[in-house]
C-alpha cells in the first residue's frame, strides 16, 4: 500500500547534543537525534512529508507529519496523516492518530489510538467471507 510511493528526501536534521525550545516546521524530511520542547509539524501545503524521531531522541508536544517513524520517545499527541511505523524502543506519551500503523514488539503507547481512515488512493480490501458449514 505505501511501499510503491518514494519517500520525501530527509532535508533537516536536528543532531544529538542539540536542544530546541519552541515550535519546529518542516517541507519533505525531518529527523530528530536531539531534543525538541515544542510541536513538530509539517507546512500545510507539504503533500508527502516524513518524520524520524530517533532512538537517542526527546520530543515534548505534539507531532503532525504524514509518514512518521518513531523509536525514540515523545510525549504528547502524535497524527500520522498515512502510516505511522513504531521501532521497537518507540515511547509514546500522548493519543495516536493514524490512517495506517506498523508496530514492532517492545513499542509502548501510552494514550488512546485513532484510526483516521483510508489512505487517498488506498484501495479498499473486501471483507474475508468465511464459509459454514450447514447442520
Amino acid at each position: 500500500m505505501f511501499g510503491k510511493k518514494a519517500q520525501p528526501p530527509i532535508k533537516s536534521l536536528i543532531a544529538q547534543g542539540t536542544r530546541i525550545e519552541g515550535n519546529v516546521r518542516f517541507v519533505d524530511g525531518l529527523r530528530v537525534d536531539g531534543e525538541v520542547y515544542g510541536d513538530i509539524q509539517t507546512s500545510a501545503e507539504d503533500a508527502g512529508s516524513l518524520l524520524v524521531i530517533s532512538e537517542a531522541s526527546v520530543v515534548q508536544g505534539a507531532i503532525e507529519a504524514h509518514h512518521v517513524i518513531i523509536n525514540g520517545t515523545v510525549r504528547g499527541p502524535v497524527h500520522a496523516r498515512e502510516l505511522l511505523e513504531l521501532q521497537p524502543k518507540a515511547r509514546i506519551e500522548g493519543d495516536v492518530s493514524y490512517v495506517a500503523l506498523e508496530m514492532h514488539q517492545g513499542a509502548t503507547i501510552s494514550g488512546q489510538l485513532r484510526p483516521l481512515g483510508t489512505a487517498a488512493g488506498a484501495e479498499e480490501k473486501p471483507l474475508l467471507k468465511l464459509a459454514a458449514k450447514s447442520a
